[in-house]
């Protein structure tokens, strides 16, 4: 483990040194780059400056037991010993969970898709209130959301609604959402009072730079068409609807929520991808093995992650086996004491794969 923080605290100086250099300074993107780098080592490199100090403090305590022939200094000398060891053993503890492997992607924004599962109307309905339920979310946490795409159903729900959530740690958070969401409740046009059960898929997907996938512009057709559904002024009166197919997988985008053919374009690409990025890492994971792999947010849509059961008020994370008896307070976006409960639980399996492999 000394030999991985050593090489941490190596590289760390030399991000400094670097960051000080007057040519590299001159590059605002770079500066960020190795800025960024730098943050996200600094508590490591913070708490192993600490742990060798406490290292050496604890050698010299040690020393000074064996050699002394005062007793003060010797009952002085155990008393710090039984300190530093428990000091020692904690920063060992802290430096082992800061070296489990982190997600490089936790940090970006995010794309999410949520789509009407089975169910009918009340499908789209149920994905209007994730999606309603995320957002809020994403408000108490002071990011930012916008809708990229969307496609209404019949009585006010949504077949389809893609969204766009920005903010510092958003995917880190939003990624335990992927899945597939289960609703038991009696819906309002049922008149027999009968609890229907409806599902809705949401993918969280990380966005992505252009430096980080490489898209063929001969790879994409791009059709245009006249928008539909509601919208604001010339929405629905111009040729400003985009379509984008990825001819090697035949993958589709379309937006057309914006008012410009231009934006609408610009959002399917953010769209286009940011799927194609996740379908890369889906297809690497899959590389790694089943065995390797955590079973707490994984991403997969085909999984059924939590059930909303109205009659009985309960909320159920089916990963971890826990519920909320706060619904209502649930689908307004408090969320934390699932993601908090899956995050823990993501950290552990890590930390076992980490022992595995050591």
């Amino acid at each position: 483990m000394e030999e991985k923080l050593n090489q941490i605290e190596n590289r760390y100086l030399e991000l400094e040194q670097m960051m000080a250099d007057p040519s590299v300074a001159a590059d605002y993107q770079r500066v960020t780059k190795l800025a960024r780098e730098q943050s996200e080592l600094r508590e490591v490199v913070e708490v192993y400056r600490r742990f060798k100090r406490v290292k050496d403090e604890l050698n010299d305590a040690q020393e000074l037991l064996e050699t002394s022939d005062d007793a003060d200094m010797k009952e002085l000398a155990e008393a710090e010993i039984e300190e530093l060891v428990a000091e020692n053993e904690e920063l060992t503890e802290q430096l082992r969970l800061l070296l489990v492997p982190k997600d490089p992607r936790d940090q970006k924004n995010v794309i999410v898709e949520i789509r009407a599962g089975t169910g009918g109307d009340e499908a789209g309905l149920f994905a209007a209130d994730l999606s309603r339920m995320i957002t809020r979310y994403a408000e108490q946490r002071r990011w930012k959301t916008q809708i990229l795409s969307s496609s209404l159903s019949g009585i006010g729900g949504f077949k389809e609604v893609i969204f766009e959530v920005r903010g510092e740690g958003a995917y880190s958070r939003l990624k335990y959402e992927s899945g597939v969401h289960r609703v038991q409740r009696v819906p309002d046009t049922e008149s027999q009072g009968r609890i229907h059960t409806s599902t809705a898929t949401v993918a969280v997907l990380p966005e992505v730079e252009d430096v980080e996938i490489d898209i063929d512009p001969n790879d994409i057709r791009m059709d245009i068409y006249r928008s539909s559904g509601p919208g604001g002024q010339s929405v629905n009166t111009t040729d400003s609807a985009v379509r984008l197919t990825y001819l090697p997988t035949g993958l589709v985008v379309q937006c057309q929520d914006e008012k410009s053919q231009l934006q609408n374009r610009l959002r399917a690409m953010t769209i286009l991808r940011a799927r194609l990025y996740d379908a890369e890492v889906e297809r690497q994971q899959a590389e790694l093995g089943a065995e390797r792999r955590s079973q707490v947010g994984t991403g997969e849509r085909s999984v059924k992650i939590r059930t909303y059961n109205y009659p009985q008020n309960r909320v159920t994370d089916h990963r971890i086996g826990i519920s909320s008896y706060n619904l209502l307070g649930v689908m307004d976006g408090k969320l934390d004491a699932f993601i908090d409960e899956l995050a823990t639980a993501e950290q552990v399996e890590k930390l076992q794969a980490l022992g595995s492999e050591v």
